[in-house]
């Protein structure tokens, strides 16, 4: 009888036993599958390389270094980057650890002339999906005072401008941004030419602040990227003559090839502007009433001032070093020079990738060095170093040409 019982439970329990396993086997498959959902996107940010950057420490103090790759928000995108262009400020922030009065006081990852593919997308992104090529426009503004809801927000004082302490920089494998500040390349345009856009955008807020139109009479002191970009920007609007003047000989002959006028200036030109402004007129063969000073210095600004002529505009665009003191400004009063400045760029992105896209010049020739991001510092050094034939300094993150557009046999994109 105990036996028979015993036996009657036991199969019982092997019975509950069995069903118990295979309702728990069902649910850990459950679980199972849940977790490997929720781990999908896991899986993707795991596939990326590590997100390397270029790290300025303090004053002379550049290294290499992984940063996390940061968490996108609803309205932003992530980028991967392809090329960045050192500019002049991230030379003068590596070597003085400062520009002007503001000083580098924590890490920060230089660079902010880009461009980039989208490599993921926030769920309020409607423009643009995984994939576009884009030229980045940096700067991340609040959006809420005065000047930003004028329309001028370059002058935000909230900005947050990448490579600006204490924003970092584009000079890494991953950045964040803004959809709306991520421009779409047309499809026949190289990235090199979208990482480009960026000083193209300075010219053209310049030649805006300054209103340059149809006919005019354009004087561009210094002729590095900046002056460069903003020569092709005026050419673009209509000016009728465009001289760029230098010391140095080189860039001069680069300033030719993209069609303007050059003088070279020598170091006795510094100290008589009314003389050295009468050599720069015969040479042009007229009075300019525009004038860039593309430079930055106290004697360049000088020199432009004088120059302009009577009634004409007279912006500062270069970023200026030092206190201005000593200006002789009665005279340049008594001829009604609007002396004016220009701080980086608002809206101007868009007309900036159109003079990109149909520019008559080749635009790639202001690139005189590409260098692999492995060897980042060595592009600083050779940025710094300034030897006779070098323009502009670009970093590519994957093998030139890896996201330009392809050719076909016919040798048309």
């Amino acid at each position: 009888m105990l036996t028979r019982f015993s036996a009657k439970n036991f199969r019982n329990c092997l019975k509950l036993f069995s069903n118990f396993q295979r309702n728990f086997s069902a649910n850990d498959k459950k679980k199972g599958n849940k977790k490997s959902k929720n781990n999908k996107s896991d899986k993707g940010k795991g596939d990326k390389p590590e997100n390397l950057a270029v790290v300025l420490h303090a004053k002379q103090d550049l290294k290499m270094e992984t940063k996390p790759i940061a968490k996108i928000e609803p309205k932003e995108v992530l980028l991967a980057m392809d090329c960045v262009g050192i500019c002049g400020t991230d030379i003068l922030f590596w070597q003085g650890g400062k520009l002007g009065p503001v000083v580098v006081k924590d890490p920060l990852v230089l660079g902010h002339e880009a461009s980039g593919v989208v490599c993921e997308i926030g769920k309020d992104v409607k423009d643009l999906k995984v994939g576009d090529r884009v030229a980045i426009e940096p700067g991340t503004f609040c959006r809420n005072c005065r000047v930003c809801r004028q329309g001028r927000y370059n002058l935000c004082p909230f900005m947050k401008f990448p490579s600006y302490p204490p924003t970092d920089g584009l000079l890494q494998r991953y950045f964040k941004q803004n959809s709306d500040m991520c421009h779409k390349l047309p499809d026949h345009l190289t990235m090199e030419a979208g990482a480009l856009c960026e000083p193209l955008a300075v010219g053209v807020a310049g030649a805006r602040r300054a209103k340059v139109k149809l006919n005019s009479n354009v004087l561009i002191v210094g002729s590095g990227p900046a002056g460069l970009a903003t020569s092709i920007v005026c050419q673009a609007i209509g000016a009728s003559k465009v001289m760029v003047i230098d010391k140095k000989e080189d860039r001069l002959e680069m300033a030719k090839g993209f069609g303007n006028m050059t003088m070279p200036l020598v170091d006795s030109d510094g100290k008589d502007l009314n003389k050295t402004a009468k050599k720069i007129h015969d040479c042009m063969g007229c009075i300019p009433d525009k004038v860039f000073d593309c430079h930055g210095s106290q004697e360049t600004f000088k020199l432009a001032i004088r120059s302009t002529g009577w009634g004409g505009t007279c912006c500062l665009i270069g970023m200026a070093s030092g206190n201005f003191t000593d200006f002789p400004l009665m005279d340049d009063v008594m001829r009604e020079v609007l002396i004016t400045a220009n701080f980086r760029y608002c809206n101007d992105f868009p007309a900036a990738m159109a003079i990109a896209a149909n520019s008559k010049y080749d635009l790639l020739k202001m690139i005189t060095h590409h260098i692999e991001f492995d060897d980042a510092l060595c592009a600083f050094d050779t940025a710094l170093k300034q030897e006779p034939g070098t323009m502009k300094v670009m970093v590519h993150f994957v093998p030139q040409g890896t996201n330009n557009p392809k050719k076909k046999n016919n040798g048309q994109c």
